[in-house]
């Protein structure tokens, strides 16, 4: 930048501020490092539930480091501590530092108090993943789920996180859920604090 005046000089990346900064990736890189993530990961596995799982692991390295940073950028190093507050972090300031908005919903699960269900008409990672037949329901969305599960477990909510098809009627392509269900340590501590 001529004629702006110096920019400040970092000796060492790591003295850099954890500022804002830039906040958008090209859609397009990001299709393709997601794809060639994928494509690496099918050729080390056997099978579909080997590859959601790998794809899983990924996102959680993702959602741990999410939250390191959201936790630091947005509430001064403060990490929620009660169920609805931490769901209601993941749908909103979660979702839409990766995805660029809010998700589509967020519910309580009818059968069982133990479950949320995080809804989106069209994930971002399921988008230009086509499927090929005799790969039968895999689910890209294991990779968001990963992201999920490392939120909330490196803010104390250990939980099994999944995700699902759920077709929708009249429409050709069928949302993504992503289930979560706490482990029964949780739902003790919140029914003593709450």
């Amino acid at each position: 930048m001529i004629g702006v005046g110096k920019a400040k000089q970092y000796a060492n990346v790591l003295d850099k501020p954890l500022s804002r900064g830039r906040q958008e990736v090209s859609l397009s890189a990001f299709a393709f490092l997601f794809s060639e993530l994928v494509q690496y990961n099918q050729t080390q596995v056997d099978n579909i539930a080997e590859l959601e799982r790998r794809l899983e692991d990924a996102g959680y390295a993702v959602g741990a480091r999410v939250l390191e940073l959201l936790c630091h950028r947005e509430k001064g190093n403060r990490r929620e501590n009660r169920l609805l507050d931490i769901l209601l972090f993941i749908h909103s300031t979660v979702w839409k530092v990766l995805f660029g908005k809010v998700a589509d919903s967020l519910e309580r699960g009818t059968e069982h108090e133990d479950e949320y269900m995080i809804s989106e008409k069209e994930l971002l990672v399921n988008r230009f993943i086509s499927v090929p037949k005799d790969m039968g329901a895999f689910n890209c969305g294991a990779f968001v789920a990963g992201i999920v599960r490392g939120v909330l477990e490196n803010a104390g909510f250990p939980a099994v996180v999944t995700a699902h098809f759920v077709p929708i009627e009249g429409q050709q392509r069928p949302r993504t859920t992503i289930l979560i269900k706490f482990a029964e340590e949780v739902l003790q501590r919140e029914a003593r604090f709450g």
